[in-house]
């Protein structure tokens, strides 16, 4: 594992977008969940259905959704230490996604992510079965988070931002 505390400073600065952090929310009794994916500079957010809380789940649904963007947008990927990351290199060597990983019971170290999660809860409230979600209707909620205004952003959406100039067209057309 690469330690968050050797990750290059410029993903701290947030100027340039790619650089990502992760996480499961999981459902109710813990039997199903959902990979959260954000980028750290746009608030962008992927949601990845998961059949379950595994290593393999991770790696096919993170995978999936990080090759689904454009190569110079997918940098890094920050994760704590849950076991479901134990195959983070072959989600590495699939991706070419640098993982870092933060200090054991530091979720403030991926505070993005856990500030999305929160907001994810208004749309999937805890103690419900994730499952009968359709990567589809993940995709939506998703949207609806892209598209609301962010305080951050001087109240622009991730999917309206353009003050990045890697950005030369919105994010949903990436």
């Amino acid at each position: 594992m690469i330690s968050i505390h050797v990750r290059p400073p410029e993903i701290e600065d947030r100027l340039l977008p790619g650089h990502w952090e992760g996480d499961f929310i999981k459902g109710a009794n813990n039997q199903s969940s959902v990979g959260v994916l954000v980028e750290r500079t746009s608030l962008l957010v992927l949601l990845a259905k998961m059949e379950n809380a595994t290593a393999a789940s991770a790696l096919a649904g993170f995978s999936a959704k990080l090759n689904s963007i454009v190569a110079p947008l997918r940098q890094s990927f920050t994760y704590d230490q849950g076991k479901e990351m134990s195959r983070h290199q072959e989600l590495t060597a699939a991706t070419g996604v640098n993982v870092y990983f933060c200090d054991p019971h530091s979720p403030w170290q991926r505070g993005t992510c856990e500030n999305t999660n929160g907001l994810l809860r208004q749309y999937l409230p805890k103690g419900t079965d994730l499952s009968v979600y359709s990567q589809d209707e993940l995709d939506a909620i998703a949207d609806s988070l892209n598209s609301r205004p962010r305080a951050t952003h001087a109240f622009h959406s991730p999917l309206g931002l353009r003050c990045n100039p890697c950005f030369s067209k919105p994010i949903s057309k990436l």
